[in-house]
């Protein structure tokens, strides 16, 4: 008998469909030589210190290090784990063979290796090693089962991190705790937590401590039309009141009228993080809700598997895509078609295959995230948002280039340049998937509108009278992190380390896994690091003190996980000793125990409840001194009414001291003096 072994029970239904296997039983399914059964996730973890010894059972700084001679592993404390594991230790001990139905990533490889240990496995064993949970995609699998062997170094590496987050967790967090947690809360420190907790506070700190400057913009409206000058912004008043002076009251003349025409390729399929970025953009989903609906499109057989960091497909994938777009083609959401209109004009045809889309190179364990073919159905309101997104990005990257023509003005008054920019849609090509409902923040709907503005019809050699403005602007600090750019900086967080072979290790992974990072930003909030300030992520005092009391820096920064990423990859590769990784990261821990415990100080971090969580309250930024920002020309007569020269969406209407811009609170600075 072979006895199949998944990690979920939705999906040992499917396979067991497959293979057969109809008689249920308690725990499992069995028929035509196969025995399907299931964990729920990780049904095993690594011991916990009190496990080695009973000296570590209680947190006291005088056990720290603490350094197992030899990692073992557990049974999760739960009734049902205990009793399925029961079940699926008897089917192995008789078993002829096993075959490792879990997830296919370094996680999946993990969960099922320690089940079959703790099991006393000793039959041989398969891998089924699948991208998604179609019924093509199991019998593919099952035809070609992988040895188990040829997965050795996958299970080495994620047996190595996960050593390694417990060597670096256990100990730090209980270093932490008792030194500077008054014994109420635990300080918890983490390999990826913390730098990305460091993240956090560090911008926050930048945004505190910035300090706004003035700056001078110099403008002009020529038919309509607002120039800016292209020598930049002016750093000091005189100066830009010196250039206003020189151009008020002479005639503008066109210089120069330039169009260019281009194309824009379409944007690259989904991996995890991108998918996330987007569904916090256009719908406010938490990183850790993103993941749990592409999960389930997933186990739903609607989307290819998620936990992946490439946005690339294999060649083989190719001849397979006439076949999924059809399945979108027939998909519909209460009675109507959303994608026909889209799929029609390419069907029939062989499809675009781009080097951005299709390269076997760039694929590692799982390919991007695309839709299977299979019509969705009963979706709720947000899986469906999600099965959007990755539909219309799978149809767009077949679809043509969009095309535009970009025309670039330039002109002159007295010596001083002037420039516009505009950009007009020749051809939407695969911009038509782009839904605009979808484009829910302004300035995405903003930057819309400026990217597709047409210019009135210039010639050069032109001439005429125009309205110039000296408009006073103030630096700004950058924004605070919310998930989506967060999850991107974390993504890209080898930007942040100095050593060149470290950040070339991280480009890949940057910080934690894409899999692991929802959760990671969900364990900030449980621990009180961080609040939600609407989107905005807040550092707490909490989170602010721990980052500050941490004198190792490696702790805190990226280099750590860039030092792990690399390490753990040669391991995968077989060109690094899983050992050595291991014994380098004991003497690294011993180090920090010493270097914190040798720490003279009394310093204390301070703890928040609930309760104090919700009076803590938003940092304030410093913001510009409200001043008059527009200087204009004056002018004789009423002007109200009139379109206003500068922005061309308002009217001018009249103030207690000025005539200004019916569109001073979106922003427009306009201002006419009385005369």
């Amino acid at each position: 008998m072979t006895v199949c072994i998944a990690e979920k029970p939705s999906v040992a239904r499917d396979i067991a469909r497959i293979l057969g296997a109809t008689g249920q039983h308690d725990g499992y399914m069995e028929g035509n030589g196969y025995q399907v059964t299931w964990t729920f996730g990780h049904l095993c973890t690594l011991k916990e210190p009190g496990d080695y010894t009973p000296a570590w059972r209680s947190w006291a700084l005088t056990q720290l290090p603490m350094v197992p001679p030899r990692f073992g592993i557990k049974l999760i404390d739960d009734r049902g784990v205990e009793k399925q594991f029961a079940t699926i230790e008897r089917l192995m001990q008789k078993a002829d063979g096993i075959v490792n139905c879990g997830d296919a990533g370094q996680e999946g490889e993990l969960i099922q290796r320690w089940v079959m240990q703790k099991a006393g496995a000793t039959c041989p064993v398969k891998r089924l090693w699948i991208s998604s949970m179609t019924d093509e995609a199991i019998r593919e699998g099952f035809a070609n089962l992988k040895d188990e062997q040829d997965y050795q170094p996958l299970y080495m590496a994620g047996l190595s991190r996960a050593i390694g987050d417990w060597l670096l967790g256990m100990n730090a967090t209980r270093l932490y705790t008792l030194k500077y947690g008054q014994n109420r809360q635990v300080l918890s420190i983490g390999r990826v937590q913390t730098p990305t907790l460091a993240l956090i506070v560090n911008r926050q700190k930048e945004i505190e401590n910035f300090k706004p400057e003035p700056y001078w913009v110099l403008a002009t409206v020529y038919r309509d039309t607002t120039f800016t000058a292209t020598k930049g912004k002016f750093t000091s008043k005189e100066e830009g009141e010196k250039a206003f002076a020189t151009i008020e009251g002479k005639p503008f003349t066109v210089t120069k009228v330039e169009k260019k025409e281009g194309r824009e390729q379409p944007p690259q399929l989904y991996d995890l993080t991108s998918l996330q970025v987007d569904c916090n953009r256009k719908f406010g989903f938490s990183a850790e809700m993103t993941l749990n609906l592409i999960q389930s499109l997933y186990e739903k057989k609607y989307t290819t598997y998620p936990r992946v960091d490439t946005q690339y497909l294999s060649d083989d994938i190719y001849p397979k895509c006439p076949q999924t777009l059809n399945g979108l083609y027939q998909t519909q959401f209460g009675g109507v078609a959303p994608y026909a209109e889209f799929i029609r004009p390419i069907g029939g045809k062989p499809l675009k295959k781009s080097k951005r889309v299709f390269d076997t190179s760039k694929v590692t364990d799982h390919h991007a995230i695309i839709p299977t073919g299979i019509a969705p159905q009963y979706l709720s309101d947000a899986e469906q948002k999600v099965f959007d997104l990755v539909a219309r990005r799978f149809i767009g990257v077949f679809l043509p280039d969009c095309k535009f023509s970009t025309t670039t003005v330039l002109g002159e008054v007295d010596g001083i340049e002037f420039k516009v920019t505009g950009k007009e849609i020749l051809d939407p090509g695969w911009r038509v998937v782009r839904e605009k409902t979808q484009e829910a923040p302004e300035t995405q709907e903003k930057k819309d509108d400026d990217e597709e503005r047409t210019l009135p019809t210039f010639v050069k050699g032109e001439s005429g009278d125009h309205q110039p403005t000296l408009t006073e602007k103030w630096t700004t600090p950058p924004p605070y992190y919310n998930e989506a750019s967060l999850l991107r900086a974390m993504e890209t967080a080898g930007k942040f380390v100095e050593d060149e072979t470290l950040r070339a290790a991280m480009k890949e992974n940057g910080i934690g896994r894409p899999s692991s990072r929802a959760g990671i930003i969900e364990t900030l909030f449980k621990r009180h690091y961080i609040k939600r300030d609407r989107k905005r992520l807040i550092a707490t005092p909490t989170g602010i003190e721990l980052i500050d009391l941490i004198r190792e820096e490696l702790l805190k920064s990226c280099e750590l996980t860039g030092i792990w990423e690399k390490k753990l990859r040669d391991i995968e590769h077989q060109t690094y000793d899983a050992q050595q990784f291991i014994e380098e990261l004991k003497a690294q821990v011993t180090e920090i125990v010493n270097e914190v415990m040798s720490d003279p100080s009394n310093r204390r971090v301070t703890l928040l409840t609930d309760a104090d969580l919700k009076k803590v309250k938003s940092p304030k930024t410093a913001k510009a001194p409200t001043k008059t920002a527009a200087k204009a020309p004056a002018k004789t007569g009423s002007p109200e009414g009139q379109t206003c020269p500068l922005c061309g969406k308002g009217h001018i209407i009249r103030g207690k001291t000025a005539y200004g811009c019916s569109e001073w609170k979106n922003g427009c600075t306009y201002r006419l003096p009385f005369t």
